[in-house]
């Protein structure tokens, strides 16, 4: 076992998976030779070579559409988009092809796609390299979205969804690319989808958050605990299916929600996951819910920390929530 980043430990799963499983190819832009702008395919080129790490032109909907035929003919393809905030030139392919096929063909055929896209701010990528577009593709049915938050559940959560037979969003969070190590198997391992993590127990307010949030609520969990907050946080690695029970079993215990995004407020998974709880736990709630969030406006560039829902702006939402 070894300490490794995320960067090192999502490498470690697609190279143990490309030797395992001869159908698994890789193809966007950059990831061969350089092996990707943040170098997450490093060495898989010079091992796997020109037909399984393949170099695309800089056309999103045109990688997604290539991995849809690979699937389709048996192929187990991983596309890169290189930033989430690129992915939009790709969405119909997404949602009307990948996410529709098992359905349109009466479950003749599956799209077994894992599309990889770093997400989220703290690197001053500005407003086109910051954005979080994880409810869009939640919405739409026939789609699973996932959002690790470490090295470990990035490595076990990419096999897992590599395996899978459903089109996988696998969004990684770029902040925490190289800020977090730990230690990581060198062997084979899944963290399997739908299953969230209490990452830290409290029986004041349930926190809910995930990718790089999830370090933001434990840092706010830690500063109000010296005010008499017991916070428990909720990791929720795969957002979509959302493993409701793990989040209504807290909040019954706690009789407090507050979520946390890096997404803006409005329309942002927070409110779905808000109306859940209401609707299955409401008799136990003694606080209306509350949603910290990136604000309704692009992400802006010199304003990131004001912007970002960071430790100093969620601690007192889990004040006022605990002591109302």
């Amino acid at each position: 076992m070894a300490q490794l980043t995320m960067v090192q430990a999502i490498n470690q799963a697609l190279a143990g998976e490309m030797r395992r499983d001869d159908r698994v190819v890789v193809l966007g832009e950059d990831v061969g030779k350089v092996g990707g702008v943040f170098r997450v395919t490093e060495g898989l080129y010079d091992e796997f070579g020109e037909d399984r790490v393949i170099d695309t032109p800089l056309a999103e909907g045109g990688i997604i559409g290539t991995a849809i035929g690979m699937a389709l003919y048996g192929l187990r393809p991983v596309p890169e988009i290189q930033f989430a905030d690129f992915i939009f030139p790709a969405f119909d392919q997404i949602v009307s092809e990948a996410a529709k096929m098992r359905w349109r063909s009466g479950g003749e055929y599956a799209c077994p796609i894992v599309i990889r896209t770093p997400v989220g701010g703290g690197i001053r990528g500005g407003l086109y390299h910051s954005q979080s577009p994880e409810s869009l593709f939640i919405h739409t049915a026939g789609l699973k979205v996932v959002c690790p938050s470490n090295p470990y559940d990035a490595k076990g959560l990419l096999l897992a969804s590599i395996r899978d037979d459903d089109p996988v969003l696998f969004m990684e969070p770029k902040r925490v690319y190289r800020a977090v190590k730990m230690d990581v198997p060198e062997g084979d391992y899944e963290v399997p989808l739908g299953r969230a993590k209490v990452v830290r127990e409290g029986r004041a307010v349930t926190v809910v958050s995930w990718g790089a949030m999830v370090y933001e609520s434990l840092a706010a969990a830690e500063h109000v605990s010296g005010e008499g907050v017991d916070a428990e946080v909720i990791d929720l690695r795969t957002l979509w299916p959302l493993d409701v029970d793990t989040i209504v079993e807290s909040v019954k215990k706690t009789g407090r929600l507050v979520v946390v995004h890096e997404a803006p407020k409005t329309c942002g998974f927070g409110a779905e996951i808000v109306q859940r709880v209401m609707e299955q736990a409401f008799l136990h709630l003694e606080a209306p819910p509350a949603r910290v969030t990136g604000w309704d406006t692009p992400f802006p560039y010199t304003l990131e920390n004001e912007y970002l829902p960071l430790a100093h702006r969620i601690a007192p939402a889990l004040a006022s929530t605990a002591a109302f």
